[in-house]
């Protein structure tokens, strides 16, 4: 008998007869004897529709009272999951974040976990029950209601099973695994059977949509088992992320190409090259909580030098609202921006002990005509900014050119 803890999207939660098939496949794992805990999302398209609601009130709505209201949707899905398993004679209880002490900091909209309290949903399982837990939301020091960010139930599962030490936990989503790239955009990705925490924290934060990053993170601090499935299908084993490589891994160089759309450029141009500068103009970036990707300095001529970075492109314009204050401030000439790119990036472990990758990478694009604006690079990714216009042709191209068509990885 195993603890898992399981996860259910919501796609996997979109409408009430989804809602029942995922009541029958918790039975089935409960009627394996094994203690189930499952957290689930609001069901599909439930948060836009609360966060829109918010807006029609307050054009940017105050964070408190947005978390309020967005919290709604999940508490909602706990209680007609556990009607469905009740239903069909499974015996189970339904909980808010806050109701099993989901302890977070007080940044509302984008709170991180800083404690759970297992000791209630420990005694619901050794009552013979099934535990389900609302993801994507806790509660902070002064007892508000705080959620986790756009993915967030991902990083509650994992929390809760790393808090309860799980056997595994399991993310059910609308794909049956981890794929080579998108395969909307590349029909013949292939779905990894294995794939290791550091790949998956770099695809997760180059853009890949399966797990949120943090949930990736806390997995790999806590050593969680962690198997993406996918809940439209009975069988399969999804894809596993390990803990380390090991022999029977994969030993494609190139695990697989990631890419995101939420990409803004901006260049501050003529920018006194003096010490401090770097900080003059990202601090106040920072002090508003907008999040900086990319970064590029320029070697300094005449005593001038170009300052680049990205910023999510929803951040896009209150970024330029506040380097307008910058560059009065630094005695900056300019301030150039784009919102119209993406950022395409190669992950693979394999890297490190191959030469030659970045260059293939370079020569690949420059073959179809595809301008590099902006690289950056880590010990096993290469990531590249170019014009949105590129995205998909660069996909395909850099899938082919690091064979990851043709590899088996299934």
């Amino acid at each position: 008998m195993a603890l898992i803890v399981q996860k259910y999207g919501g796609t996997s939660v979109g409408t009430t007869e989804r809602i029942k098939n995922v009541a029958r496949r918790v039975a089935k794992w409960k009627g394996q004897g094994h203690d189930v805990v499952v957290v689930v999302s609001a069901m599909s398209g439930e948060t836009n529709r609360l966060i829109a609601l918010a807006q029609d009130i307050q054009e940017y709505p105050d964070p408190r009272e947005l978390d309020v209201v967005i919290s709604t949707g999940e508490q909602v899905t706990i209680g007609l999951l556990a009607m469905a398993l009740k239903e069909i004679g499974v015996p189970a209880i339904s909980y808010c974040g806050w109701q099993v002490s989901i302890t977070t900091d007080t940044a509302h909209t984008k709170a991180r976990i800083g404690s759970i309290d297992e000791e209630r949903m420990r005694g619901d399982l050794n009552e013979g029950r099934v535990v389900i837990v609302a993801g994507f939301q806790g509660v902070d020091e002064n007892g508000d209601i705080t959620t986790l960010g756009r993915g967030g139930s991902d990083t509650s599962a994992v929390a809760l099973a790393a808090a309860l030490k799980a056997d595994e936990c399991q993310i059910y989503t609308d794909v049956d695994g981890v794929y080579t790239t998108d395969p909307r955009v590349v029909p013949e990705a292939r779905r990894l059977k294995t794939i290791t925490f550091e790949e998956m924290i770099e695809m997760a934060s180059l853009g890949s949509k399966v797990l949120q990053i943090r949930s990736v993170e806390f997995a790999g601090k806590y050593q969680v088992r962690l198997r993406v499935l996918s809940s439209f299908e009975e069988e399969g084993e999804g894809t596993l992320i390990t803990f380390e490589e090991d022999e029977n891994m994969e030993k494609a160089v190139v695990a697989g190409i990631a890419f995101d759309r939420n990409e803004a450029r901006i260049n501050v141009k003529g920018v006194p090259d003096k010490p401090g500068i770097a900080y003059q103009i990202l601090g106040p970036v920072a002090d508003a909580n907008i999040e900086v990707d990319m970064i590029i300095q320029n070697f300094g001529e005449n005593g001038a030098t170009d300052f680049s970075f990205t910023v999510p492109r929803g951040e896009f314009q209150r970024t330029l609202t506040i380097l307008r204050d910058v560059q009065t401030h630094i005695g900056a000439a300019k301030i150039d921006a784009d919102d119209r790119v993406v950022k395409v990036s190669i992950v693979g472990v394999g890297m490190r002990s191959h030469c030659g990758v970045a260059s293939t990478m370079f020569r690949t694009l420059a073959e179809e005509g595809i301008n590099i604006q902006m690289i950056s690079t880590s010990e096993i990714k290469v990531s590249v900014l170019i014009d949105e216009k590129y995205l998909e042709l660069a996909v395909r191209v850099l899938h082919k050119a690091f064979g990851l068509d043709a590899v088996s990885v299934a």
